[in-house]
C-alpha cells in the first residue's frame, strides 16, 4: 500500500494502491509465483473435476455415468445427500442443475488456469462450495472436523487468488486488466 502524510495533522494515511497490477498489491516475486501456483492448482481441480464427469474417465466418474454418455452429474451427488440441507438442493434434481454445475466447473477451472475473471471464479467457486460444504454438514453429518474441511480451503484458495491478482503471474490477468479495469470482472 502507498502511504502518504497529513501535512496539517502529520498522520500517516493508508491508501490504496494507485495501480491495479499485482506487483502494487504482492511486492514479493516469490510470493507471486507462490500465488500463481495456487491458482493454477485450484483451476486444475476444477477443469479435472469437468472433464472427468463429462467423459467418465474413471477417477470420480466411470464411463458408464459419464455425461456425454447421458450419466447426471449433479442429480447422483444431489440425490444421495442427506441432513438438514437436504430438502434445499431438491431444485437442482434435473437437467439443468447438471449444466449448471458443469457449466460452473469449467468456467470456474479455465478462468482460475488462465488468470482472467478471478473475482467472478473466486464469488461463483465459493458459493458452489458453500453449497457443496452444505450438502455434506459435517456438524449434522460427522466428519474430521465439524467445522471446517476442505470446502473451505478450496474456498480460500478462489478468494487468495482474486484478491491478490494472482492471474497477473503466470497467466493472462494483465492483458485482461487492460480490456475490463479493475472491475468485479477482472
Amino acid at each position: 500500500m502507498a502511504t502518504t502524510r497529513n501535512d496539517a495533522t502529520g498522520r500517516t494515511d493508508r491508501t490504496a494502491p494507485a495501480r491495479g497490477d499485482q506487483e502494487s498489491i504482492v511486492t514479493s516475486a516469490g510470493v507471486r509465483k507462490v500465488l500463481a501456483v495456487a491458482r493454477i492448482t485450484i483451476g486444475f481441480t476444477f477443469l479435472w473435476a469437468f472433464v472427468d464427469k463429462l467423459f467418465g474417465l474413471g477417477f470420480a466418474t466411470p464411463a458408464e455415468r459419464a455425461w456425454v454418455n447421458g450419466g447426471t452429474p449433479a442429480q447422483g451427488f444431489i440425490g444421495g445427500i442427506e441432513g438438514p440441507f437436504a430438502g434445499l438442493f431438491g431444485m437442482f434434481l434435473n437437467p439443468f442443475g447438471d449444466a449448471l454445475f458443469m457449466i460452473g466447473l469449467f468456467g470456474i477451472g479455465i478462468a482460475m488456469v488462465l488468470g482472467a475473471g478471478l473475482r467472478i471464479a473466486a464469488a461463483t467457486g465459493t458459493l458452489l462450495m458453500l453449497f457443496m460444504y452444505l450438502a455434506e454438514f459435517p456438524l449434522a453429518l460427522g466428519g474430521n472436523n465439524p467445522i471446517v474441511d476442505s470446502h473451505w480451503h478450496e474456498a480460500l484458495l478462489l478468494i487468495i487468488s482474486a484478491v491478490t491478482l494472482s492471474g497477473d503471474t503466470w497467466g493472462v490477468g494483465k492483458i485482461w486488466g487492460r480490456i475490463v479495469g479493475n472491475t468485479w470482472l477482472r
